[in-house]
């Protein structure tokens, strides 16, 4: 036997084991390079969205817009609030956020709504206890209110997490059937609250 031709034998299969490994490397390594690029970069990011408020990012909580006093929650929250009294646009907003709670249905436990306001005129304040009677109130602090929303200015309402966390806000002329759906998918991806 000649040992040079059982080298050329032997060198085919060493490649070809070379190659498996790279393809395998690639295809593990590849989509998280990737993600990677299309992160840092901003390519291939999808234009769309399925939200109807505008999405809080930055990790703003109750106590950065200024609400005093709130206790530690469990569920997730719609919260209304308005820098000055409660007028027509945050009682609108106070009467969708109970609509929506109660359209939840089996999910209801998992949420609550609350009110954060600067000052209630007395009769409102009546009427809440009366017509109202889950809902939670808070006080809010104009200053920081003001400084966190850059002066939005009017009643909003938001979406709040069991941790506290500003989720998604919403102006007067959302109808309560967006937020419903934007409450109801975030329950169904939530294992919180």
């Amino acid at each position: 036997m000649n040992p040079a031709l059982a080298m050329p034998e032997a060198a085919p299969p060493r490649r070809r084991g070379r190659i498996q490994l790279l393809l395998i490397l690639m295809v593990v390594i590849g989509p998280m390079m990737l993600a990677t690029a299309m992160y840092k970069f901003s390519f291939w990011v999808p234009e769309g969205r399925s939200y109807h408020g505008v999405l809080i990012g930055n990790g703003q909580t109750l106590a950065d817009l200024g609400v005093q006093d709130a206790a530690p929650q469990e569920t997730w929250q719609l919260l209304v609030t308005a820098p000055g009294g409660c007028e027509a646009d945050c009682q609108a907003l106070v009467y969708a956020a109970r609509q929506i709670h109660i359209g939840l249905g089996r999910d209801a436990s998992r949420a609550s709504h609350a009110l954060a306001v600067t000052g209630l005129p007395a009769d409102y304040a009546d009427k809440l206890k009366q017509e109202y009677p889950q809902l939670k109130r808070y006080g809010l602090d104009a200053g920081a209110y003001g400084k966190s929303t850059e002066n939005l200015g009017g009643a909003l309402l938001w979406i709040v997490d069991p941790h506290g966390n500003l989720v998604l806000r919403y102006d007067g002329t959302t109808k309560g059937k967006q937020i419903l759906n934007d409450l109801r998918h975030l329950l169904k991806l939530s294992n919180i609250g």
